[in-house]
C-alpha cells in the first residue's frame, strides 16, 4: 500500500546516527531517500560487523534508501548533487561543523535554487553560540548536558546505554521536517530548519534542571530507582526474581500496602503519608517493604501486584528482551542477508508494508547518475 510520503524526494548527505534515523523514518513512510555517501561510505558502516558482516547501526538506520557515491568537492559530482536538490522536496545534512558551507551545501543557496525545498541542518551544538564549531558525539553531549551526572549508581555516573543524544536529535529532525511539509501544503514554500544534539538533550533535561534551580539540588543518582517517586524501583522476591514496581499516587500506595504487602497500617505511617515523605525516607521505606516482598515467590508477587492493579515490569537482560512476548519484529534485507529487527514504532491501521532493503555502498550510483544527468 502507498505511504503518506509517496512522491516525496529526500536527498541526504548523512552519516552516523542522527540524520540517518530521521531519513529512515521518512523512507518508512514511503519517501524516496537518496543517501549521498563518500567513497569509503558512511563511517557507520564500519562501527561493527556483527550482522552478517554488516554494522548493526547501519542496518537499523538505512533501510529503504538508495546509495549514491559522490565526491561533493569535485565539480561534476557537485553539479550532479545540485541537480538532484533542484528536484528534491527535502535536503538533510549532518556534516562536520562548517563543512556544508565550505562544500557549497548551504541551505540558503539551495532554497534559492528550489523555493519549495525544505532543508534540515543537523549539528552538535547548532548554528550559533560559543560551541557551534565544536565536533560533537553522543557521549560528549550526554556529558555536556549533565545527563550522565544523573544516571548511574550513587557511587558512579554512567552513560545511558544507547545513543540517546543522536536518537533524540533524529526524532526532532523528523518532526521538524513533517511540520515543514505540512506548512508547505498551505504556503507552497519550503523553509530551513536546524536541530542539534545539544538542544535535544537540553530539552529532555528540563525537569532535572528545574529541580536544581528551584531547590538548589539536582536529582541524585539512585540506580534502578525513580529519583522523585517512591516506591518506584527494583525489588527482589524470595526466589531471586526481580521486578520493578511503580507506585504512582496515594490510591495506589494504599492498595499496595493492603493487597500486596498485607500491611494496611503502613499506608498511615507518618513517614510514608505522601510521595514527598516517602522520597525523604527512602531507606526506611525500603526497610519496611523489602523483607515482606522477600517472603513471596516471584509468581506470588506478580499475582498480588496484578490483583492490586499496581504497575510492574521485569528487570530483563538484552537476551530476555530479544525473546520478549510483546516484541514485534520485521525482516529487512541487507547486502549480506535478511535481518530480523524490532519493528518501527508507529503502527498505521489499514496499512501494511514491507520495509525496503538496506543498500550496498553505491548500489544506485549508476542509475542516479543517469537519471539526473
Amino acid at each position: 500500500m502507498s505511504g503518506a510520503l509517496d512522491k516525496i524526494l529526500v536527498v541526504s548527505v548523512e552519516q552516523a546516527v542522527a540524520a540517518p534515523l530521521c531519513t529512515a523514518r521518512l523512507a518508512d513512510a514511503g519517501a524516496r531517500v537518496i543517501k549521498v555517501e563518500r567513497g569509503e561510505g558512511d563511517f557507520a558502516r564500519a562501527y561493527d560487523d556483527v550482522v552478517h558482516g554488516e554494522s548493526a547501526y547501519f542496518v537499523w538506520l538505512n533501510r529503504g534508501k538508495q546509495s549514491v557515491v559522490l565526491d561533493i568537492k569535485e565539480a561534476n559530482d557537485s553539479a550532479l548533487l545540485r541537480r538532484m536538490i533542484g528536484q528534491a522536496d527535502v535536503f538533510v545534512q549532518n556534516l562536520a561543523p562548517g563543512a556544508a558551507q565550505r562544500c557549497g551545501l548551504g541551505s540558503d543557496a539551495f532554497r534559492a535554487l528550489n523555493p519549495r525545498l525544505i532543508t534540515c541542518d543537523i549539528s552538535g551544538y547548532g548554528e550559533s553560540g560559543p560551541y557551534r564549531d565544536r565536533k560533537a558525539y553522543d557521549l560528549l553531549i550526554q556529558c555536556e548536558t549533565a545527563l550522565v551526572a544523573i544516571t548511574g549508581s550513587p557511587a558512579e555516573a554512567a552513560r545511558v546505554g544507547v545513543s540517546v543524544a543522536d536518537v533524540c536529535c533524529g526524532m526532532n529532525a523528523h518532526a521538524g521536517i513533517l511540520q515543514a511539509l505540512y506548512e508547505r501544503e498551505r504556503t507552497g514554500r519550503g523553509k530551513s530548519i536546524s536541530v542539534s544534539l545539544f538542544d535535544g538533550l537540553a530539552d529532555w533535561m528540563t525537569v532535572p534542571m528545574l529541580h536544581q534551580e528551584y531547590t538548589g539540588e539536582s536529582p541524585a543518582r539512585i540506580g534502578i530507582n525513580h529519583p522523585t517517586i517512591a516506591p518506584y524501583g527494583v525489588y527482589a522476591a524470595g526466589d531471586g526474581g526481580q521486578l520493578v514496581i511503580a507506585v504512582q499516587n496515594e490510591r495506589e500506595w494504599e492498595s499496595f500496602c493492603e493487597m500486596v504487602l498485607e500491611r494496611k497500617s503502613l499506608a498511615k505511617d507518618p513517614r510514608f503519608l505522601n510521595n514527598g515523605q516517602r522520597c525523604a525516607h527512602r531507606l526506611a521505606l525500603a526497610a519496611a517493604i523489602t523483607p515482606v516482598l522477600q517472603q513471596m515467590s516471584g509468581a506470588e508477587l506478580t499475582s498480588r501486584l496484578t490483583r492490586a492493579n499496581i504497575a510492574f515490569g521485569a528487570l530483563n537482560s538484552v537476551a530476555d528482551f530479544a525473546r520478549h512476548p510483546h516484541l514485534r519484529r520485521v525482516t529487512v534485507n541487507t547486502p549480506s542477508g535478511p535481518v530480523d529487527m524490532p519493528a518501527p514504532p508507529v503502527i498505521e491501521r489499514g496499512r501494511t508494508s514491507e520495509l525496503r532493503e538496506v543498500p550496498a555502498l553505491g548500489a544506485d550510483s549508476d542509475q542516479i547518475r543517469k537519471e539526473f544527468a
